[in-house]
């Protein structure tokens, strides 16, 4: 896989990490796991997270706290986060996960084959976009180079000390009367 960026599978329950681990595994991304908000917020905070799946209600700081967090900062704000839920269609957090930017809610128990299509998608789309940054910051770069030297141009190079200059003979001498110059 040509990314080191991986994707944070967060819940608190050991056994839906294994089964979501599980069902991603056949896409051949890096996988990584935490099971509380705190620990989820910790890694993505240190980089390296180009997806979050994200339980929405665990103990201590819920997938919603997490998500709003990411949202005040940077260097978080465009990571995709599919949130999870068990507890059914709720409208009232339908409304507020996507007023905060949550690509999908997933109801558990989870479709295999749809989370794959879904987290395919979102994690190659966000790659995709951190590439065109990439080539955007750099030909910003190169303009910025270019034009900076076409502000200042350069002096012609002076000749290597070492190049063989033929002496010059001042105009409409000959041979002959410098000779005689020189006695």
């Amino acid at each position: 896989m040509p990314s080191d960026t991986r994707i944070l599978i967060v819940d608190d329950h050991e056994d839906t990490l294994y089964a979501l681990e599980s069902a991603l595994a056949p896409l051949g991304y890096l996988l990584g796991r935490a099971t509380s908000g705190d620990e989820a917020l910790k890694q993505v905070l240190r980089g390296q997270v180009g997806l979050l799946l994200l339980d929405v209600r665990m103990p201590g700081v819920s997938g919603l706290e997490v998500v709003r967090y990411m949202r005040r900062v940077e260097q978080t704000q465009s990571i995709p986060v599919i949130l999870l839920t068990g507890f059914g269609a709720d409208h009232e957090l339908t409304t507020a996960a996507f007023r905060l930017g949550v690509a999908d809610l997933v109801m558990k128990p989870v479709d295999p084959w749809v989370l794959r299509t879904k987290v395919r998608y979102l994690y190659d789309a966000q790659q995709r976009h951190l590439a065109l940054e990439r080539e955007v910051r750099r030909l910003r770069a190169l303009v910025r180079e270019h034009t900076e030297a076409a502000a200042h141009p350069t002096r012609p190079a002076l000749p290597h000390p070492d190049a063989r200059v033929p002496t010059q003979r001042p105009m409409g001498a000959h041979a002959g009367e410098l000779e005689k110059d020189r006695t």
